[in-house]
């Protein structure tokens, strides 16, 4: 018996391209919170995909000072996310086609309160079963409780469904090996190619080339 597809999108770097909005966001932060940061927006672009609070800590900020530049962080993004975000080239038209003979999901590290307005700015919040944010599990990518929740969310059965995760940077791929599904890497987002490989032997371009792919093994 054939089995149903079901297919899970990453955000960032995957459907859409938000480096402006973070990046600028960041700086305005660090601003804020009078901090004197040395690095530069390639260090912070290496750290997209992770949480807020573990990018944070990675470019130099003590632990008990980080939620108040979360905090600093949130209160201008939610104001310039949907002006800073720019839909990736083909993104919509993946969505459109991976509905139309796969269930399709969304699985970020992006709050739902942050995502939602996304989606629904680009008209592709319809196509959606469900949106899988980060406070929606207690850890985040790469662990595998984030597809494992949604997959829970999605009645999953592994002897009707074959899922497939489409992401941009190895938290996705590993989350999907470690939640024993299929994978597909994309080359439009922040990972290399190389990085990429080394967890998964699938790679395109973007996602709708990702999604001809797993439409093309299902014909």
């Amino acid at each position: 018996m054939k089995k149903d597809t079901i297919i899970l999108f990453d955000l960032d770097g995957t459907l859409i391209d938000s480096t402006d909005a973070i990046v600028s966001t960041f700086h305005h932060s660090f601003k804020v919170m009078e901090y004197d940061f040395k690095g530069c927006d390639e260090d912070i672009k290496a750290l997209i995909g992770y949480p807020l609070d573990i990018m944070y800590k990675d470019l130099g900020i003590e632990d008990s000072k980080v939620w108040d530049f979360v905090d600093a962080y949130k209160n201008r993004y939610k104001d310039i996310s949907t002006k800073k975000t720019l839909l990736l080239d083909k993104a919509y038209e993946a969505v459109q086609l991976a509905a139309s003979f796969a269930r399709v999901s969304v699985v970020t590290t992006k709050t739902r309160k942050y995502t939602m307005p996304l989606l629904e700015h680009f008209d592709i919040n319809k196509y959606f079963e469900i949106v899988t944010g980060r406070e929606c599990v207690q850890n985040p990518k790469p662990h595998p409780e984030p597809i494992l929740k949604t997959l829970s969310d999605m009645n999953f059965d592994k002897t009707k469904h074959d899922v497939w995760m489409i992401g941009d940077t190895k938290l996705d791929l590993i989350c999907a090996n470690e939640s024993s599904i299929n994978s597909v890497g994309v080359l439009c987002g922040y990972g290399s190619q190389e990085e990429l490989l080394e967890y998964t032997k699938n790679i395109k371009n973007d996602a709708f080339d990702a999604v001809k792919y797993i439409k093309e093994l299902n014909i």
